[in-house]
């Protein structure tokens, strides 16, 4: 067949059947599929357990977004539970623990070498998971057991849950099962930290429920994060740039695991002192801090950072790798002027913001998209919407970071970076939780 344009005769290739061929780098692709439907969710458990872990995410965004604009407008809003704890409870055991449960019972089988996991078998604790929040969060504003009766729920879905990877991980033949050791004890200790913030509201005790909060984060959820990194940032690089190998040495494991798990007594033992932490605490923290920074740093360069930039949806994850070593060095620096200044100098929370919205948001946000994508049958590649997304969040850690080190400008900046926040998050969840209802473009089942 030809086309004729003007004088010139083009001639024009049949269109092949069947399905396009995958495509990378950051190619744009269009893909059909069919239309959304709640069912959907029990055909993998990485669509059950992200979907709820987005609407959570989302809901949570704009919640936080709303009570900080309340704030500034000089509005009352009713806290049975300090706004700051109620905060901390909800962005560390609300959303995290949902992906977790997509990603392992998705990914676990196949580190395990195990059969795959029906979704529909974990329906139950996620749906007690998902109650347990509603009860939560109206706890935060009308009264503090609800709140702990609500966290419990969540202890309990998330604790059986996390037993039954614990079966698994048990009855594993495979050769390799130190990543999901470690990912397993970051759950544990998870579960651990919200029956203990859970005995604290009981009590209407608030120190009690922070260090929990800080234990759940560093000990619970940076564990999950520091195994899945060492696992999967070298792979996925080795995967698309040849040229890197893929190296991650045991001994690189056990490091990273000991610099973020220190990090929980660190942060528990903060929050339980009343006044200024003494200097030699201080110090200590710092000099840890600073050296695992360092370390941080180089690891992200020599794992590929400068080399992902040229594939979009790697660069994401070598990009929130590298808010870690920020992280720490932004904390070592924060706690040497805290013992240099007898506690009247510090960087607030510029750190904290960094590791969580900085590391966990960006490695979360780049590792849903790509699991997402490759098992909905889509191509592996952040599009232009991706791109967006992920920058939208790091304004929003670039924002929260300025605010802590500006404290002039403290306001606007915080409720700018929740709008980002809220933006990011949101249009994520709404973008790919459709995708989660949906078919897979592909036509496979899962």
């Amino acid at each position: 067949m030809t086309l004729i344009v003007g004088v010139t005769v083009i001639p024009l290739k049949p269109i092949p059947a069947g399905p396009p061929a995958p495509m990378r780098g950051n190619a744009r692709v269009r893909q059909r599929s069919g239309p959304p439907r709640l069912r959907r969710l029990l055909d993998a458990p990485h669509r059950l357990g992200f979907f709820a872990g987005a609407l959570l995410l989302a809901l949570a965004a704009l919640w936080w977004g709303a009570a900080l604009t309340l704030r500034a407008a000089a509005l009352s809003v009713p806290w049975a539970v300090s706004p700051t704890t109620a905060h901390a409870l909800t962005m560390v055991f609300a959303f995290m623990p949902l992906f977790f449960v997509g990603f392992l019972y998705t990914a676990g089988p196949r580190w395990l070498q195990l059969p795959a996991v029906a979704a529909r078998t974990l329906l139950l604790p996620v749906m007690l998971m998902l109650a347990g929040w509603l009860l939560a969060v109206v706890g935060f504003h009308a009264s503090a057991p609800l709140a702990a009766l609500g966290i419990a729920a969540v202890a309990l879905g998330f604790g059986l849950l996390s037993g039954r990877f614990g079966l698994m991980v048990g009855s594993s033949r495979a050769p390799e099962r130190a990543h999901a050791v470690i990912v397993l004890i970051g759950c544990i200790v998870m579960v651990l930290a919200m029956w203990s913030a859970a005995l604290g509201l009981a009590l209407e005790r608030d120190a009690p429920v922070r260090a929990a909060a800080q234990v759940g984060l560093w000990g619970g959820a940076g564990l999950v994060f520091a195994s899945v990194a060492h696992r999967m940032i070298p792979f996925f690089t080795a995967a698309a740039l040849p040229a890197l190998d893929a190296w991650r040495p045991r001994a690189l494991l056990m490091i990273l695991v000991l610099l973020i798990g220190v990090q929980a007594p660190f942060a528990a033992v903060d929050v339980w002192l009343a006044g200024p932490a003494p200097f030699a605490w201080s110090l200590l923290r710092a000099t840890v801090e600073l050296a695992g920074g360092a370390l941080l740093v180089w690891l992200a360069v020599r794992w590929g950072l400068v080399q992902s930039l040229r594939v979009r949806l790697l660069a994401m994850l070598h990009m929130g790798f590298f808010w870690l070593g920020v992280a720490f060095v932004l904390g070592g620096v924060s706690h040497g002027l805290h013992a240099a200044s007898d506690g009247t100098l510090s960087l607030g929370l510029a750190p904290l913001h960094a590791f969580t919205i900085g590391y966990l948001g960006s490695t979360l946000l780049a590792m849903a998209t790509r699991v997402v994508c490759g098992h909905s049958g889509r191509a592996l590649v952040a599009d232009r919407w991706a791109w967006a997304m992920f920058w939208a969040l790091q304004a929003a850690v670039l924002l929260r970071v300025l605010a802590a080190l500006w404290p002039l400008a403290a306001t606007p900046f915080t409720l700018l970076s929740v709008q980002f926040f809220a933006a990011s998050v949101g249009a994520w969840a709404l973008r790919y939780g459709r995708w989660l209802l949906q078919p897979r473009a592909d036509g496979q089942l899962g």
